[in-house]
Order: structure tokens, then C-alpha cells, then sequence
């Protein structure tokens, strides 16, 4: 398409939106994105970008092609429309609108958040001394969203002497944040004018000044820390990061409120520095200095600080050291590393040690008695589950509390007595309407891959199902940064078990659940076990008889979405639908842009395409580059206009290339949220409209 029809196209359709066309007929023929040749030229190699023009979110010829591409979305789904309003009558049926989370003790106060019915977004609370107190608000985000289109609270922090809140909002969805001083007494708010904050924010011991970061206005990178000081307004500088593949940075305080700490952090390696929480225009001093490869976390405690680490610890181990001695030559071994577990973290209390360990997969709690050195294992009865470390605020206590919850269980909050070993459920999520856990099923079990690797696999589906290859299947998978996909509840799954899929989550190399090598095998050079991983699942789950390739979809978000995008590449004729959200798939052009989010800091990640090595292997995987004239399955693409993670180009220009290269009937469509990042909507309904869409996407498509 030349420049004066494509001019004229962006007249023809802001004319009918102007004129108010029925939606139907706005954009009944997919949009043809206009062709301009850029040559990308690296190691001598030359690659040619038609779609390279996308690249401007000011302009409005972009802009036009969204909606346009909206627009066909809505039109192509319209015979779905009585279904998407089903899903989302069924899933928000399940929801409990004035539910409330537990309560957590912190500092004289019950804290917990709270919804009302009809409520989009929650209401942080509190009450002094005991849940029969007065309810105090602290934040009334109903209220505070009102003027915008998308808001979202990234973090608060109560004073010390409980009378000042600061907090954080996002009102465009790009991670920029402004922080606000509300005082709890008279509840005035006070605006600081700080702007581009990262969201963290920590208050020091004097109940005066706030500490926190600051991002980058062009990479986001989060690159320097400030000191606030409430009454005055002074504001300074008190740490800078140079090293721009040091790409997240925040800062926070101790369990024990002793220590407030800066926390720089790389793929591969990161740094800590303190400062007496009692002495807030103190100088930060390094806990130990940054080193290549060494990872490490702390925790301070009389004195002493626990490390979390992995210094001659492929799977880490937990090391102290005395608070006035805290360099690496002074670390001594309190758990020794295990080459088949993975230390994933711990909680510390005065008496009592709790360890989050993954072994084989799966996560245990490991509680040990400091006093005699006693210790013993939680006991877990599902096949597949997920249990976590939550919100333990006092050092004090020996009750220890933690989540749990899998794929047909719903999340509950757990406190237990270390020295009794008993149990009390202080929250568990309520599911309305008709759900009876007991009609589901879920089951785990490994998948041999082409080299001998064992994939962990979990499937969720209802009782009664056949393995007669007849039954839809929708598999998950992500396999990036060491992030271990784990089994949780969500409701909004019942939709489609009730409907006869099966949902299956592969566990793939790139995450972590068999450990950090697990990891290690799924990045870099090795990132094509990632892919091939996911392969072999779907060909094991056809192979066994629980769906075919008429019934089989797939699914995954951001680096999730390039796996979408790399096995709809190497094996299209297996899925019959692909919903990839957010999707990382433009791999060398964007690792090549230093001016953008991220790409410096994930160089440990997918490597540098700088070097000639690394070039050539991202290449050869990266879905953009590597589409070909070939039938391609159905694909569902989602994406956000002001993304910071996965800048919306990307999927904008996978789908375009996609179209022009396939050479089947399969519908590609793409829906852009026009008002959001990376997240999607920030509305707790809102994001359900969307993912509804999706849900009968697969449904329609389900022979």
C-alpha cells in the first residue's frame, strides 16, 4: 500500500468512526499495513523489516492501524459475542465481590485489602489491635481511579509511627509512578511532585524521609535512589547506578526494621548496600560488593544476617555473618547446598528457621527449631500443588504462615504452630456459584524430551474424561529468566473444564522447577530446549490420546509469547489455535536497540547480538525472523499500546508478517489495548472482558 492510499484508508476509517458506521462494518477486510523497506544490517548479514515504520507510538498513521486492527478484531469475533458475555457473566459469577484477604499483623495493626461489590479495584485497610477495632481506610482506590482511564497502586508504606502512608500510582500502565503523602490523622494528601518513580518506597525510622527509586525516562531502567525529606521537601540523590546491565534496582527495609537497603540487581548478579534505618542522612555502604555470577539476598537478625546465596552453590545455600563483618570472606555455612534442591527462599523468626525448597518440582517447607536444632518437613497430600512463603511481618511468633493452593484447589492462607504443628486456615478463597472441587482432577507426571530430559507436566480436568484424542486441550508454558510456572488456582479455568478441555501446563527448560540448571538449559545458547521442550509435551498429549492436533491450543505471555511464536514457526500443523499475549517476538531488532526497556540488562538472558555468535543463534529462533510462507494455525495476539516489557511494535508487526506470509485460511487477529501496558486492563473486571475474548477464541475454534 503506497502513502496516499494509506492515507486515504486512515481518512476512510476515522470518517465512519466519525460519523458513527455500525461498529460491524467498520473493518470487515484485514487491515494491510503499509510496506517500507528498512535494511537492518549486522555481521555483514542484511535483513529486511517492511513494518520497521511501526516503531512510533506519536504516529497517528500507527495509531490508526491499532484501532483498525481492533476493529477487525471485533468484527471477525462478533458471531462470539453472546458467548464472550457468557464467559463473563460465568467467571465473574464465581467471584466473590466483597471478599477481603487475610489479615496480617504488622506493627500495633491488622492490615488486610478489601473489595465491594461491584468494585474494580481494592481498599487498602487496617484496624489498631484486633479485627474488632474501628476499620481505618488507608487508600480508596474506587475513589482514586475515578479520574482515569487505568490506575494502579504499585506499593505503599506505612510510617513507623503509623501515621503517614506514601504510595505509588501508575495512571498509564508503563511503570512511571508519582508518589503521594497521605496523612492517616487528618487524611490530607500531600503531592511530593515526584515523578518517574520506579514504585518502591520505604520510610526511615525518623518518620520524616522516604527513600526511593527512579527510573529512566527512555529505558525505564531503574538507575537512581533519592532521599526525601517530608517536611521540607528536600530531595537528594543518594545512589546512582552506571552500570546500565544492572537494569532493577529498589529499595527496602529489614524484617527486624534495623536496615534499609538498596538493592541493584543484573540477570546473573547483584549488590546490596545499608544504611541504619535510625539514620537516615547516613551514608549507604556495600554489603558485599558486586561480583560476576554471585547472587545473594539477606536477612538481618540480632545482630547477625542470614544470606540466601549461590557462592559455590549452583542451587544456593544459606550462609550468616556478623552485622560488622558482612564481606564474603566472612560468610559461614549454616544449610549446605544440594545438588537436588533448590533453596528458592526462607522466613527467619527469632526461634525458628522456615526454608522454601523445590525438590523434584515441587515446593516443601522445611521448619527448623534454632533453640535445639530439630526439623521436619510439611506435609502435602495433591499430586501438584503450590505452597509459598506469605506475609510473615513478626520475628517473635512461632506461627509461620503460608499459602497453598493447585489447580483444582482454591488459595487459601495457612497458619501453623512450628511447636504444636498445628494447622488453622485464616482465609481461603471462596468460590460462588455451582463449583464442587471434588467433579475435578489433576494429575502430574514427566515427559521424556528428544535428548532424555524429564519435563514435569501438570494437567487439570473434569472427571469423566476420556483419552479418546476428542478432547480439547489448552497448554501453557513460559520457560524464561528462572520462572517457575507453578499450579494455582484460578476459577476462571472452570469455563473451560466445564466445557470439556483439559488444561496442561508444561513446565519447560528456562524456568526453574528442577533447579537452577533447569534454568541454565533453557537460556542462552541452549534457549532452542525451550521450544523443543514444549514440542515434544504436545506430541506426548496427542501421542496419549488426550487431544490431536484438531482439539490441541496453546498459550503463553511476553517471553512466554515467544514461545508461541518460535513453535508455530517449527511445527504449525500441531495447534489448531495460538493465544500469545504480549509477546516477545521481534528477539534481534530489539536486543540490538540499546534506547529501549530492558535490552542491556537481559544480555544474560538471550545474549548480545553484538557478537557474531550470538547473533546468529537468536536468529535462528527469533518468530519475527523466522516466519515462512507456510499454513499457519489460528493466532490470537494481545498487546498494549504503552507496554514497558514488550514495547507494542512487536506483536503489531508479528501479526502484519504473519498475514503476508501465510499460506492458509487461518484467522490472525490481534486486539491492542489502547489504555494499558504490559498487564492488560488494571480493572479486576475489566481484565475479565479481555480474557474472555480469549477463552472464546478456543472455544469457537474447538471442533
Amino acid at each position: 500500500m503506497n502513502t496516499l492510499r494509506n492515507i486515504v484508508f486512515i481518512a476512510i476509517i476515522t470518517a465512519m468512526v466519525a460519523c458513527g458506521t455500525p461498529a460491524e462494518y467498520r473493518q470487515t477486510e484485514a487491515p494491510v499495513a503499509e510496506r517500507i523497506e528498512k535494511q537492518l544490517i549486522m555481521h555483514g548479514d542484511t535483513r529486511i523489516d517492511f513494518y520497521y515504520w511501526m516503531n512510533d507510538r506519536e504516529n497517528p498513521n500507527v495509531i490508526a492501524y491499532l484501532e483498525a486492527e481492533n476493529e477487525y478484531l471485533r468484527y471477525r469475533m462478533r458471531h462470539t459475542e453472546d458467548l464472550q458475555e457468557s464467559l463473563f457473566q460465568e467467571m465473574l459469577g464465581r467471584i466473590k465481590q466483597d471478599d477481603s484477604s487475610a489479615p496480617y499483623f504488622d506493627n500495633g495493626y491488622y492490615y488486610y485489602t478489601r473489595f465491594e461489590e461491584g468494585g474494580e479495584y481494592p481498599i487498602y485497610c487496617r484496624r489498631k489491635g484486633s479485627m474488632e477495632a474501628p476499620e481505618e481506610i488507608l487508600l480508596n482506590v474506587p475513589e482514586m481511579a475515578q479520574p482515569y482511564s487505568y490506575y494502579r497502586i504499585r506499593s505503599f508504606s506505612v510510617s513507623p509511627d503509623n501515621k503517614r502512608i506514601a504510595y505509588t500510582a501508575d495512571t498509564l500502565g508503563r511503570r512511571q509512578h508519582t508518589i503521594y503523602i497521605k496523612d492517616l490523622e487528618s487524611g490530607s494528601v500531600k503531592a511530593t511532585g515526584i515523578e518517574m518513580a520506579a514504585g518502591d518506597v520505604v520510610w526511615a525510622n525518623d518518620n520524616q524521609t522516604i527513600f526511593f527509586t527512579t527510573i529512566e525516562p527512555g529505558t525505564l531502567r531503574y538507575y537512581k535512589v533519592f532521599r526525601y525529606h517530608t517536611p521540607s521537601g528536600d530531595l537528594t540523590q543518594v545512589y546512582y547506578e552506571e552500570d546500565d546491565t544492572f537494569y532493577y534496582m529498589g529499595v527496602s527495609k529489614t524484617k527486624d526494621g534495623k536496615y534499609i537497603t538498596i538493592n541493584p540487581n543484573a540477570t546473573l548478579s547483584n549488590e546490596i548496600l545499608l544504611l541504619e534505618a535510625d539514620n537516615p542522612m547516613g551514608e549507604f555502604r556495600v554489603f558485599q560488593p558486586r561480583q560476576r555470577d554471585l547472587i545473594y539476598s539477606i536477612e538481618h537478625n540480632n545482630g547477625r544476617f542470614l544470606i540466601r546465596t549461590n557462592h559455590q552453590a549452583r542451587n544456593f545455600r544459606l550462609m550468616e555473618t556478623p552485622a560488622s563483618r558482612t564481606g564474603i570472606q566472612n560468610w559461614r555455612e549454616v544449610i549446605a547446598h544440594r545438588d537436588n534442591v533448590l533453596l528458592e527462599g526462607f522466613a527467619l523468626f527469632t526461634d525458628y528457621l522456615v526454608l522454601q525448597e523445590r525438590t523434584n518440582g515441587l515446593r516443601q517447607m522445611r521448619i527448623i527449631n534454632k533453640t535445639n536444632n530439630q526439623e521436619h518437613y510439611l506435609n502435602f497430600a495433591e499430586e501438584a500443588y503450590t505452597a509459598a512463603i506469605h506475609i510473615n511481618r513478626e520475628m517473635g511468633t512461632r506461627v509461620f504462615r503460608f499459602s497453598y493452593t493447585s489447580l483444582t484447589t482454591p488459595s487459601s492462607v495457612i497458619d501453623y504452630d512450628m511447636e504444636t504443628r498445628e494447622q488453622t486456615t485464616v482465609w481461603q478463597q471462596t468460590v460462588l456459584g455451582d463449583f464442587d472441587q471434588e467433579l475435578y482432577e489433576t494429575r502430574r507426571f514427566f515427559v521424556t524430551a528428544r535428548d532424555g530430559a524429564q519435563v514435569p507436566v501438570t494437567l487439570a480436568y473434569r472427571i469423566g474424561m476420556e483419552k479418546n484424542g476428542q478432547n480439547p486441550l489448552y497448554q501453557y508454558g513460559y520457560g524464561s529468566y528462572g520462572a517457575s510456572m507453578d499450579p494455582r488456582f484460578n476459577s476462571n479455568l472452570i469455563s473451560l473444564l466445564d466445557r470439556g478441555f483439559i488444561y496442561a501446563m508444561a513446565h519447560v527448560r528456562g524456568g526453574q522447577e528442577m533447579g537452577r540448571q533447569w534454568y541454565e538449559d533453557g537460556k542462552l545458547l541452549n534457549k532452542i530446549n525451550t521450544f523443543n521442550d514444549f514440542i515434544d509435551v504436545s506430541e506426548f498429549l496427542i501421542a496419549e490420546g488426550y487431544t490431536s492436533p484438531d482439539f490441541l491450543f496453546a498459550g503463553g505471555g511476553s517471553a512466554g509469547g515467544l514461545l508461541m511464536g518460535a513453535v508455530v514457526n517449527m511445527r504449525p500443523e500441531l495447534y489448531n489455535g495460538i493465544i500469545a499475549a504480549v509477546p516477545f517476538v521481534d528477539v534481534v531488532t530489539t536486543m540490538l536497540d540499546e534506547t529501549i526497556p530492558l535490552t542491556t540488562s537481559e544480555y544474560d538472558e538471550w545474549g548480545n547480538p553484538n557478537d557474531p555468535v550470538y547473533y546468529e543463534y537468536m536468529l535462528s529462533y527469533s518468530p519475527y525472523d523466522q516466519i515462512s510462507r507456510q499454513a499457519y494455525p489460528n493466532i490470537l495476539i494481545t498487546s498494549g499500546l504503552y507496554d514497558s516489557q514488550v514495547q507494542y511494535w512487536e506483536p503489531t508487526k508479528w501479526t502484519a508478517k504473519l498475514r503476508d506470509y501465510n499460506t492458509g485460511n487461518s484467522k490472525i487477529l490481534l486486539y491492542t489495548n489502547m489504555e494499558a501496558g504490559h498487564s492488560g486492563a488494571s480493572g479486576r473486571f475489566q481484565r475479565l472482558r479481555e480474557l474472555a475474548m480469549q477463552y472464546a477464541f478456543m472455544i469457537d475454534l474447538a471442533p
